[in-house]
């Protein structure tokens, strides 16, 4: 997978404060481009799955992004809450993808994420760690 130089293209511009973190990630994901989006992940990153497998690397974290960029629909976000100290911030972001899918039916996907970002030395914070449904009780048994 290629890496953008965000510095080429400020549109899509990393955050330098944990605060920033869910405005750059908005960005990202609603350019729905998982080139861009890629942008926002360590090289190292890991992704838990849907069915709760964790994947690592940008290129099964492509295979994951198709999925949800298949809808064909922005993603809205609403920070719960956001820690950090020193290079790791903590996130727990409450977020929802609603409307007409490109295959004309209804999409209603909603999920509270448990994600951790880490900043790099160039400054810039990253996602090191996504679990879109961090807080969702997975089965057991």
């Amino acid at each position: 997978m290629e890496d953008h130089n965000l510095a080429d293209n400020p549109t899509y511009k990393l955050s330098t404060t944990p605060e920033g973190i869910v405005d750059s990630l908005l960005v990202h994901f609603n350019s729905r481009d998982i080139e861009t989006m890629l942008g926002f992940y360590e090289d190292d990153a890991v992704v838990i799955s849907t069915s709760g497998e964790p994947k690592r690397g940008k290129i099964a974290i492509a295979h994951e992004l198709q999925q949800s960029f298949g809808f064909g629909l922005p993603i809205e976000i609403v920070a719960r809450n956001i820690y950090s100290t020193d290079n790791l911030a903590s996130l727990v972001l409450h977020w929802r993808i609603t409307g007409t899918g490109n295959n004309g039916e209804k999409v209603n996907i909603t999920g509270t994420s448990s994600d951790y970002a880490k900043k790099g030395r160039d400054g810039y914070w990253r996602c090191w760690f996504g679990n879109p449904f961090g807080v969702q009780v997975r089965s057991l048994f």
